[in-house]
């Protein structure tokens, strides 16, 4: 057995330490299907704007929807999670998640003259949301479970690839299906991912075997106190700090996510073969610099110290696009710095969740990661509907400046290494 996974019982040949591979694929699998949705649309943007005769703000809200209904239901999502376990609950989310995308596949299109109105989009991409969001904090509670300590940064972080790398795909087809055919085979593509995801999660995803004595080691326990008791996430101070500097960080990203096709297109001028590029490019990035970051935390034990790096170069990548974009600066470089802040605001996710999951213990990893990702998509949410006004209130280049100002905002929020 790894000497890293001391919680995992042998006597079971099917779900041993080896199992926890398969584990780790199914919730990188099902965080990249999400993913797909959530990052993958607004690569999509500017034909959805063309397609559902949509203006920059009811833009903004139709690309909102699914934040939205992910921040409604990602703290129920963790809670059942702790209490029912990964495989059912990430189950039901997936394949609820291909019912809706199917729904909007087959009624909420435009054809021909026919197009649908923005209550309809918007209420069927905030119905991914609700359903979508049962993966993200049931596939991260399986990796605190299945994985060591001193593997589990690097784990996460694998887990976390799964967003840029969803997200990577989805800008890699869906903008190409939604520029050529419509948007049919963009939904019907999205299904088609959550259904190979369910059929693995329903075959590989279990739980482990802890030994009574590993369940109640300290790698399952919360870091926090309540009356002599280990704290539940929502009454630990250092939990909501935590979550509340993953959500303020998320924003920037987002702002990167959901407009920089429209940037690139509108004040960059730059075509689709281009904007395409600079979005699989920034996935491919932030994937790679995720692994590199778990991997480098875990063996420096500095999760901390590293949170707070993030913050400073994300900032200082957002001065640099503001700067370029005030400068009027020719396309390549405007397609270099979009790039540059994509990756940095996008390093530092699976570092955060090891750490969040670490102050709350394995055992309510659910309910933490849930609190994160409700906050997070709070910001999903919120950022594409009032980026537009800031917008027609300012320019280009204050816009990516106020995004750098909004990630030093998380500086203090993170812990003090």
């Amino acid at each position: 057995m790894n000497a890293s996974c001391p919680a995992i019982v042998s006597a079971a040949p099917t779900f041993n330490a080896a199992h926890r591979w398969k584990v780790l694929g199914v919730g990188v699998a099902a965080n990249a299907s999400f993913s797909a949705c959530a990052n993958g649309m607004p690569t999509t943007a500017i034909w959805l704007r063309s397609g559902y005769h949509l203006s920059n703000t009811e833009l903004g809200v139709a690309l909102g929807a699914m934040g939205l209904g992910v921040a409604l239901s990602e703290l129920p999502w963790g809670m059942a999670t702790d209490r029912w376990g990964d495989r059912p609950v990430l189950l039901t989310g997936l394949l609820g998640t291909l019912l809706a995308l199917l729904t909007l596949m087959l009624w909420i299109t435009p054809q021909g003259a026919a197009v649908p109105s923005l209550f309809s989009l918007a209420a069927g991409l905030a119905l991914v949301g609700v359903l979508g969001g049962s993966v993200n904090g049931a596939s991260g509670r399986a990796v605190m479970r299945w994985f060591g300590a001193g593997e589990r940064g690097f784990a996460m972080s694998i887990r976390q690839t799964a967003v840029p790398l969803g997200g990577g795909l989805g800008a890699l087809l869906l903008p190409t299906l939604a520029a050529r055919y419509g948007f049919v085979p963009v939904f019907g593509v999205l299904g088609l991912f959550c259904a190979v995801t369910a059929l693995l999660t329903w075959r590989w995803m279990h739980e482990p075997a802890f030994t009574a004595e590993a369940a109640k080691g300290p790698q399952n326990a919360s870091t926090g106190m309540f009356d002599g008791k280990p704290a539940s996430p929502l009454r630990n101070r250092q939990v909501w700090r935590m979550v509340a500097g993953i959500g303020v960080l998320c924003v920037p990203q987002f702002a990167i996510l959901s407009y920089a096709t429209v940037f690139l297109h509108d004040h960059g001028r730059l075509g689709l073969a281009q904007i395409t590029a600079v979005m699989v490019i920034l996935q491919l990035g932030a994937m790679v610099m995720r692994i590199w970051s778990g991997r480098h935390t875990d063996r420096h034990a500095n999760r901390p110290a590293y949170l707070r790096g993030s913050v400073l170069v994300a900032l200082l990548s957002f001065l640099l696009l503001a700067g370029v974009t005030g400068l009027s600066a020719p396309g390549w470089l405007l397609m270099a710095a979009v790039t540059a802040a994509g990756v940095c605001v996008s390093a530092w996710h699976g570092v955060a969740y090891t750490e969040l999951a670490t102050l709350a213990g394995a055992a309510s990893a659910g309910t933490a990661l849930g609190m994160a990702n409700t906050a997070v998509y709070v910001g999903l949410f919120a950022t594409p509907v009032v980026l537009p006004h800031l917008l027609a209130a300012s320019s280009w280049a204050w816009v990516w400046l106020a995004a750098g100002l909004v990630a030093l905002a998380a500086w203090p929020l993170f812990p003090r290494p």
